[in-house]
């Protein structure tokens, strides 16, 4: 998904493609030694694809101790590439990696190329686990590099067990495909092919590609815009609104489309539009709530009468007369893709019969177990028929979803009448004519933790087929929507061909997921006229004048450096936001009065605009510069002269801005007479001083502006202690304290005035602030009893949403804490709040800004100083933390490791999850021996060991001696067990050999070797036959003979397997002893994996979860 976001996620699921930019504002280009001047074709047509892998082995990758890590450069299609790494990540927990154009430094102006691409680590162990993302991309002089900021967590990259680095060496891939330029920049979508696309926000390319296709269905588009909408609802509130608003512009804009109001009325926040969902789960939902909103208004039943069919589940009886029917409605049908070579052939596995009998009868009513035919025949098919292609499943061995990237083909015209009907039930009406004709495609490139969505449609079912892919629609032929959409293997062009190598095959990785076919015979209605006529009168006046507002930004825009802003604050201004907007300084720039005005203006003509707007006469207006100081202030600093006011504008602005924005800020001040009527402003002289009065009322925690007064340098606040007290509504002989507002960052400065001295002693000067209030007799009764104790309060408070680590999205209570808190400070309030006795037993979580998601690490007792601290993530603040409620006092849980065991009893076939907590100090031993007191053995004197377990294969057994400390249970199985009697005592020939299951998956390549179920040790005597050992291996795993019968025996080394036979002698497969990687050998044992799954589940980490669609409103 091209996204111009720098904030990436660091989650593995939903990984964002970014340029590298290590979060600047906007994509910038790679920093990049200049190359030597390569002869380059860029922009050149380049047609067919020219296409290559690049294979990066990256020897002690654990100890590259730089940022950032380049591969060498390697040519694909005539151009330089190389591959960017970061290998402890781009300011995320993840393996960051980019494609990177190696030349851009040296390439002439206005360069462009167009690459499809895949970047991969490779498992050295287990190559299907190899993890691949794919994506393309415009390379240019402004993003010369582009892929994968969050590509795989660094906690698995770094795992020596996982398979990613073997020898402290890690292997990545890359594999290229140059295609024909097209201007990235200049490229007009509506132009070149009529219609416009849809920005991404994130990850919702998805969305975009399902919006596209139902906006494509005119039918449904009319409905639409036929709902019941008013012109005081707003977009992001309400559904119907939002769509409309959406189709229109996509009917009548010139440029892309933004979908933010639409994601807004669905209820989402920003963290769902970087969330990958799944697309068939959105457009099931949007229907239904689409449906639901069309109740009781003129376009009820578009939904059903557009996308709703029914078929029929039946049972009937062989041997007696029953039969059982059941109608059902779907607004989408899923279609098997495994197993299966095209659309057809998974129509006919939908309506294959199924055999009931054996030990899956039927049981009818009356009849009791019967032998029966159970099956589906379709009713009816709707005019629009939506086909999901099941290309993601749950894989059962795995405990993962996979990928289905198999060749599957579908036809231009679908046929479901075929062979006399035999998708239909007899009820069907045989006079509708069930023949289709495709109308879109939709596209998923990539695996299954992400990639792209895109989509293939033919508007208005001519020939001319259109790609929507994002923001971009182009032209395509008939080849690229159909076939290069089926998935399965592509061979690359042989590099040698006089070496008679075998041809390079790879999966191709973007396939079709979802297909739409209109019916033939309904076509007429459902491609229909769509104009303005059906658009609502005050959606129509609504979105123009959208539209003209728009225009007339972007015109404010093009002729901003021919304007200045001007921002006049007045006393009003100060009144109203001291003490309620800001505390600190006088006035929010930002919420004042302004004024865009012509730069070559003569001030004083701007002057009688002003006396229009606030009623002010142009000789009562004395206006003052502002000026930021050193200390970060920003203060009134003189007045302008006589001679500045007869300046334009824009000359003025420059005298006052060095910065060159395009504001010029002022303070209007107005002297008021006796009557409250403004009047000519006093002659200010360098003796005079501008002074703004604060009033503070410790009792009601209250700070206000009261005024401003000019004070004589030489003056003492002695002189002006009655007007204050008059200003504050205290009687004249009031006692009170002043205090000098200072700065107020990165810490709060404010000091108490002498009134004895002079304003010019204690260096007051024009614009400084004085805060006042009583002097106290008795301040122990106020929270904050004088100015800088409040001020210091306002300065650090903080309101804290807290959060239940389990419920990471729900707000549970909100706490006002100081920034400067310790961590103890914080824990107490929090304890406090729960209403619990010991706060060492709460544990907090941070914020990460980016994901909207706790971060992965708890924060360790006292492991920060302050509030402030836990609030930050890199170079953002939040105000969220989590909390749990521990068992035992943090301090004490992290002096002690915890460690999750499954214990696998000796005879009963169980496993129970223990957990242990031992000091970190502790050997293996003792967790045995802790372990000991918490389960049942077989007998007393029985012996247990720890093993490590990963992906059905045992990696290690840990000796008793082994400390604890570095053990990680987050990734894979700590299994005990019982040591049995015949592993104790084995000979100087005997073998202990793995023993693993293993079912063959037929993959596109070739079968591939799948584990399952508990592996387990198996010792072998020397000139021991296979016959032999079977016996013992039904014996210990007590198979029925009939399914042992059945199971074939592999020597397998890394994956492949020897079949053997009964006469074989085992032990001489198994030569070397104590070799590392020995779980790589073992005997395997073949067949279908029909064991329950056990009850329990391997930890997995902290805050993986994955997020069902919802639209809230």
């Amino acid at each position: 998904m091209t996204i111009m976001a720098p904030a990436p996620l660091d989650q593995e699921d939903d990984e964002m493609l970014v340029p590298h930019s290590e979060f600047n504002e906007a994509p910038q280009p790679m920093e990049v030694a200049p190359a030597e001047a390569a002869v380059t074709v860029e922009n050149q047509q380049v047609e067919d694809p020219s296409t290559s892998r690049f294979t990066w082995t990256i020897e002690n990758f654990s100890r590259l101790n730089v940022k950032k890590h380049y591969s060498d450069i390697f040519v694909v299609g005539g151009f330089k590439w190389r591959v960017l790494i970061f290998p402890k990540g781009n300011n995320v927990d993840h393996l960051s990696m980019y494609l990177d154009v190696a030349d851009s430094a040296s390439l002439p102006y206005g360069w462009s190329r167009y690459a499809q691409f895949s970047l991969a680590v490779i498992n050295q162990v287990h190559h299907k686990f190899s993890i691949r993302k794919e994506t393309q991309h415009q390379f240019n002089a402004r993003e010369s590099d582009w892929g994968f900021t969050s590509f795989m967590p660094l906690s698995e990259l770094y795992d020596p067990t996982r398979g990613y680095l073997v020898n402290d060496t890690c292997v990545v891939e890359a594999e290229v495909a140059v295609r024909r330029v097209v201007d990235y920049w200049s490229y007009d979508s509506k132009k070149e092919t009529g219609y416009v696309g849809l920005k991404n926000q994130g990850a919702t390319c998805y969305m975009n590609s399902l919006l596209q296709t139902l906006y494509h269905i005119p039918y449904f588009r009319k409905a639409v815009y036929h709902m019941p909408t008013t012109e005081n609802d707003m977009p992001s509130g309400s559904i119907p609104l939002a769509l409309q608003s959406l189709f229109y512009k996509l009917q009548y804009s010139e440029n892309s489309v933004a979908t933010k109001e639409l994601t807004k009325s669905f209820g989402w926040d920003t963290y769902d539009s970087f969330m990958q969902h799944d697309v068939q789960e959105l457009n099931r939902v949007l229907c239904e709530k689409l449906e639901d909103k069309m109740k009781g208004t003129v376009v009820e039943g578009t939904i059903q009468q557009l996308f709703e069919g029914h078929h029929m589940n039946y049972i009937n009886c062989i041997n007696v007369d029953y039969k059982s029917n059941r109608k059902e409605s779907f607004y989408d049908l899923q279609l098997d893709v495994k197993g299966c070579r095209d659309v057809y052939a998974s129509f006919d596995k939908y309506v294959e019969v199924e055999q009931l009998e054996g030990d899956n009868k039927y049981h009818a009513e009356q009849y009791g177990l019967q032998d029966a035919k159970k099956g589906v025949l379709f009713i009816d098919f709707p005019p629009v028929l939506q086909l999901q292609l099941k290309r993601f499943e749950y894989d059962f061995m795995r405990d993962t979803m996979v990928k289905i990237n198999d060749h599957y083909e579908f036809p231009l015209q679908l046929d479901l009448d075929r062979e006399n009907g035999k998708y239909l039930s007899p009820d069907a009406d045989k006079s509708v004519r069930n023949l289709y004709t495709l109308h879109s495609v939709l596209v998923h490139s990539g695996g299954v933790h992400g990639g792209h969505y895109y989509a293939f449609i033919r508007p208005t079912l001519s020939d001319q087929w259109y790609k929507f892919d994002d923001e971009r629609v182009t032209k395509e032929d008939l080849k690229r929507a159909l076939e290069e959409q089926y998935g399965g293997e592509e061979e690359l062009p042989q590099t040698n061909p006089g070496f008679n190598n075998t041809p390079f095959k790879f999966t191709k990785y973007s396939n079709a997921y979802m297909l739409v076919y209109i019916r033939e015979s309904d076509k007429e209605k459902v491609i229909c006229n769509v104009d303005e006529k059906d658009i609502a009168e005050h959606l129509r006046i609504r979105l123009k004048r959208e539209q003209e507002e728009k225009e007339h930004k972007k015109k404010e825009k093009a002729e901003a450096h021919l304007y200045t802003i001007i921002k006049v604050a007045r006393n009003e201004d100060l009144t109203q936001q001291i003490g309620k907007d800001i505390y600190f300084d006088l006035v929010d720039h930002d919420k004042v009065r302004s004024f865009r005005i012509q730069k070559q203006l003569p001030f004083n003509i701007f002057k009688e605009e002003v006396a229009k707007e606030f009623g002010v006469p142009v000789q009562c207006q004395r206006f003052w510069l502002w000026a930021k100081r050193q200390n970060h202030t920003y203060r009134p600093n003189r007045p302008l002269s006589p001679q500045e006011e007869c300046q334009s504008v824009g000359q003025l602005r420059e005298v006052s801005n060095k910065a060159h924005n395009a504001e010029l800020k002022l303070f209007l001040e107005v002297e008021l007479g006796p009557n409250l009527a403004p009047i000519p402003p006093p002659d200010k002289t360098k003796e005079d001083i501008l002074i703004f009065f604060k009033f503070y009322d410790p009792e009601k925690e209250e700070l206000r502006f009261v005024g401003r007064l000019f004070v004589k340098a030489l003056g003492k606040p002695t002189e002006i202690l009655t007007k204050l007290n008059d200003m504050a509504g205290f009687p004249p002989n009031e006692e009170i304290e002043l205090y000098e507002e200072i700065k107020f960052e990165p810490t709060v400065m404010c000091e108490h005035i002498d009134t004895k001295l002079t304003f010019r002693s204690s260096q007051l000067e024009d614009g400084d602030i004085i805060c006042y209030q009583k002097s106290l007799e008795n301040d122990g009764k106020y929270r904050y009893p004088d100015v800088p104790s409040f001020l210091e309060y306002v300065h650090n408070r903080q309101v804290v949403h807290f959060r239940l680590l389990e419920k990471p999205k729900e707000d549970d209570f909100c706490l006002e804490l100081s920034k400067l808190y310790t961590y103890d400070d914080v824990v107490e309030k929090v304890a406090q709040r729960l209403g619990l006795d010991d706060p060492s037993k709460i544990r907090l979580t941070s914020h990460n800004c980016y994901s909207q998601q706790p971060k992965p690490q708890p924060i360790k007792y006292r492991g920060v100083e302050h509030l402030s601290d836990m609030l930050v993530h890199y170079n953002q603040t939040s105000d969220i933390l989590y909390y749990e409620i521990l068992d035992i006092p943090l301090p004490e849980l992290q002096r002690l490791k915890t460690l999750k065991v499954a214990f696998h009893h000796a005879t009963k076939d169980e496993v129970v999850i223990h957990t242990i907590r031992l000091p970190k100090n502790s050997t293996v031993g003792d967790v045995i021996n802790d372990l000991k007191t918490k389960v049942e053995l077989s007998r007393p004197d029985a012996e247990i060991r720890l093993l490590e377990v990963f992906y059905h294969k045992i990696y290690k057994i840990f000796i008793p001696s082994e400390k604890i400390e570095n053990i990680n249970d987050q990734y894979w199985t700590l299994r005990a067990e019982e040591i049995p009697e015949e592993e104790k005592n084995l000979g100087p020939q005997d073998r202990l050999i793995h023993v693993y299951h293993f079912t063959k998956d037929a993959g596109p390549n070739q079968a591939q070797v799948q584990n399952f179920g508990e592996p387990f040790f198996l010792p072998i005597r020397e000139g021991e036959t296979l016959a032999e050992v079977k016996v013992r291996i039904q014996r210990k795993l007590q198979v029925p003979d009939e399914e042992f019968s059945k199971w074939k025996f592999a020597f397998l080394s890394l994956g492949r397997p020897e079949y053997l036979q009964d006469t074989d002698i085992v032990s001489g497969r198994f030569q070397r002893r104590d070799v590392y990687g020995a779980w790589e050998q073992y005997l395997g044992l073949e067949h279908s994996d029909t064991a329950p799954k056990r009850s329990y589940t391997v930890n997995q980490n902290r805050h993986t979860f994955e997020k069902p669609v919802r639209i809230y409103n």
